[in-house]
């Protein structure tokens, strides 16, 4: 497999993609003209100096060598809410004591936020069930975590992500009929694709500013709050094995997990390194025969590609590369690399 840039070229694959996806993944609307716009950020975003005043949009996809199909995707948001107001609900409370009538109440409330704007936001993780072999959904999720590596300057020191929220067996929102849908008449269907191809400048318009009272709500709606999907439930995990935590923020539509974790804390950062490429092997490289597994990136911004693979360590900043890797992301012997140990080989130390 090979996960490179998104570039324009991709967009009727990238379309056919998100006619595919589960509800709720916003970032990957089924919409022509939202591709386009999307895909014309991507190509300015890697540029060599992208304007800070505005989000960034980096999009890695996953393809398939032997079709050359678009099998997955997974992005990064840099500067989240500078083009368009971000917004969550924070969780909090609110303690009032009566001396007089010797009663004290804590009341639970919903406060709606931007805390994460200029910010770093983790979008659009998703693979093909029939490509969900060994490694490969982690290869595709941790991918973002080397990209971000190679390019530490271009991202906040907080990354978040939000998880789908839970959708009952009918696919509503509890949440989301009990308060969204008070204020904007819509479905939670209708209302995702509206932020997802208009903005939510409509979140801003109609949606009130004060405190909700979470006592003011029906119980279904108040035990799905931080809930994730069922689906989303294992990204939710490989974001906790990476260092990122639940700390009460929560999406306005669906109540789903907004995870965060300060850069410098990401597992997959912290572990990454910079290696030369010693040599390039014509012989077949086994995991058995292998010192490691490693996503492997060029670092190249222009012409940015990662392959899995297994590989020799001559040293921790010497590595070994079989041939079908170095071809696949372009590099060649004295090229500079990035190397993320997947798992030990047989040969690992």
């Amino acid at each position: 497999m090979l996960i490179r840039s998104a570039r324009a070229s991709d967009l009727n694959q990238l379309l056919q993609l998100s006619a595919v996806l589960p509800l709720g993944m916003t970032s990957m609307p089924f919409d022509k003209s939202t591709w386009e716009k999307k895909l014309a950020v991507i190509e300015e975003s890697l540029m060599d100096s992208p304007n800070p005043d505005v989000e960034r949009v980096y999009l890695l996809v996953m393809e398939d060598t032997d079709s050359g199909r678009i099998v997955g995707t997974a992005g990064v948001v840099a500067g989240v809410g500078l083009t368009h107001p971000f917004y969550n609900y924070k969780l909090s409370k609110d303690v009032k004591v009566s001396e007089a009538l010797d009663i004290r109440r804590t009341s639970n409330l919903l406060n709606l936020v931007n805390d994460f704007t200029g910010e770093t936001e983790l979008i659009s993780l998703f693979l093909l069930p029939e490509f969900r072999s060994r490694y490969a959904g982690q290869f595709l999720s941790r991918c973002r975590y080397v990209f971000m590596s190679d390019f530490p300057e271009r991202f906040s020191d907080v990354v978040f992500a939000e998880i789908r929220g839970y959708l009952d067996e009918s696919e509503k929102s509890p949440f989301w009929e009990h308060l969204g849908k008070k204020f904007f008449n819509l479905p939670f269907a209708k209302a995702d694709f509206i932020s997802a191809v208009n903005g939510s400048q409509f979140i801003s318009d109609l949606m009130p500013r004060f405190p909700v009272y979470l006592e003011l709500l029906p119980e279904e709606a108040v035990s799905v709050i931080g809930k994730p999907h069922d689906e989303a439930a294992p990204a939710k995990r490989l974001l906790e094995r990476e260092g990122f935590t639940f700390n009460g923020t929560i999406d306005i539509f669906d109540a789903g997990p907004v995870m965060e974790c300060r850069r410098e804390n990401i597992a997959s950062m912290t572990n990454s390194r910079e290696a030369k490429v010693a040599a390039i092997t014509d012989a077949a490289l086994t995991e058995k025969d292998a010192d490691a597994l490693c996503i492997v990136s060029n670092g190249e911004l222009a012409n940015y590609r990662l392959t899995l693979t297994p590989v020799k360590l001559q040293s921790d900043d010497e590595v070994i590369l079989p041939e079908s890797a170095a071809k696949l992301i372009e590099v060649e012997a004295g090229s500079r690399v990035r190397i993320l140990e997947i798992m030990a080989g047989s040969n690992g130390k």
